[in-house]
């Protein structure tokens, strides 16, 4: 049983909280960013360490701690998630798709934007999960690495099947499958988050970008080369560009791979390792080419001429944003109808039309393509099967490993 000590962070962690502050995902957030502008990924710090000497997490058990369930008489949901990760009415007040499940169900939606960055929101909840109390939120939405931290404290409970037709039958094959949670016991996908190679025509002036290679080799793309702070989605794309799997790789291809970006920084081919900042670089050509989210991309790209991306040959990274109900919720039923519910392709659609990350809903592009042809065309929203073939996951890692990679990575990344 993995145990949790609240208190102690190594150096690498701390590294890594300040990387996602400074301008990763909890800078504003990608989303709320691009919205601004236009209209993590992902840190690993900032959960305390993990060890057998630590205090047991509370009321452990297969599938995590459930309460009485409530759901029949109470016809409430609390639903907790980002900012600007739901689609919204032209007056700014309502939510289209949770109105309409509202009317359908008469289940009525508490929905809270209070998750700005991951290390933030574990802080907010891990009191009342650590002490086995209701953390008053039915339904959470965790990045892929905390939502496996959790089902291996056991803070969330596993989902019944029979609650979940439209997500079990409609679920992208490409996010199935994770190490973490294998057949989705525990979570479900809300959106995709995929990690590509963003560039400015103008700014290349001819020169030819289909791989990371190019970016780390290309004497004419000198100086302006981008990387991710991130460590997964830097390290991720550098080790598929090495023909690694970044969902098998050993201490030693991680090694070669810090390697081989620690003599793109000593010669000057990477100008920066960057957040979500990049977006006003490549824009502007500051950054000729760099490694991007698709979500800022596919705004990017509507907002100038001169942006577009390339999936290199090797493969992407892809990481998702995880629907889970914790330990102790009242409301596990209503969550479990409201998971479903975005799993329907009509939903889905609208959905996906208006927050434009990867949709994890397989058969939605005919619904999408009736809201907005251009976004049910765009495989950074809805990638086809050959581009899902293409698309890796960063494995799980051990606390151990984290510390040891976050720890050479901020030397690579000066942080």
């Amino acid at each position: 049983m993995e145990q949790y000590e609240p208190d102690r962070l190594t150096p690498a962690q701390v590294a890594a909280i300040r990387r996602s502050y400074r301008n990763g995902r909890a800078a504003l957030t990608r989303r709320s960013l691009l919205r601004a502008s236009a209209g993590g990924a992902l840190t690993l710090g900032g959960l305390g360490a993990l060890s057998a000497c630590g205090i047991p997490a509370a009321g452990k058990t297969a599938g995590g701690t459930s309460a009485e369930d409530h759901s029949a008489t109470e016809k409430t949901v609390g639903f907790s998630n980002w900012t600007e990760y739901m689609d919204v009415d032209d007056s700014g007040k309502h939510h289209p798709t949770l109105d309409a499940f509202t009317k359908r169900t008469g289940i009525k939606v508490k929905y809270t934007e209070d998750i700005n960055d991951n290390n933030e929101f574990f802080g907010k909840i891990k009191p009342q999960l650590a002490a086995g109390q209701d953390t008053g939120r039915d339904l959470i939405v965790l990045t892929d690495w905390l939502a496996a931290r959790l089902i291996r404290l056991g803070w969330v409970q596993k989902l019944d099947p029979s609650h979940l037709p439209h997500a079990f039958a409609n679920l992208s094959p490409q996010f199935r499958t994770p190490d973490w949670d294998p057949g989705r016991a525990y979570s479900y996908p809300w959106q995709g988050i995929s990690t590509v190679i963003a560039y400015n025509k103008k700014a290349l002036d001819g020169v030819e970008v289909k791989s990371v290679s190019d970016l780390l080799d290309n004497p004419k793309l000198k100086g302006r080369v981008g990387f991710l702070t991130e460590m997964r989605d830097t390290m991720g794309m550098t080790l598929l560009d090495m023909g690694k799997d970044p969902g098998r790789f050993t201490d030693d291809d991680y090694d070669a791979a810090i390697a081989r970006l620690q003599k793109g920084v000593d010669k000057g081919q990477i100008r920066r390792f960057t957040g979500n900042d990049y977006t006003s670089d490549l824009t502007k050509g500051d950054l000729a080419a760099c490694l991007a989210w698709a979500g800022d991309v596919v705004q990017l790209k509507a907002d100038s001429p001169d942006v577009d991306f390339v999936i290199p040959d090797s493969g992407y990274l892809t990481s998702s944003d995880n629907l889970c109900v914790p330990n102790k919720a009242r409301h596990k039923t209503n969550a479990e109808r409201l998971i479903d519910y975005y799993y329907e392709p009509p939903v889905a659609a609208q959905l996906a039309a208006y927050i434009n990350y990867v949709c994890p809903v397989d058969g939605v592009k005919d619904e999408l393509a009736k809201i907005d042809k251009d976004a049910a065309a765009n495989p950074l929203i809805l990638p086809d099967k050959a581009m899902q073939a293409r698309s890796r996951s960063f494995r799980s890692l051990s606390q151990q490993e984290e510390t040891a990679y976050e720890t050479k990575f901020a030397k690579l990344t000066g942080a």
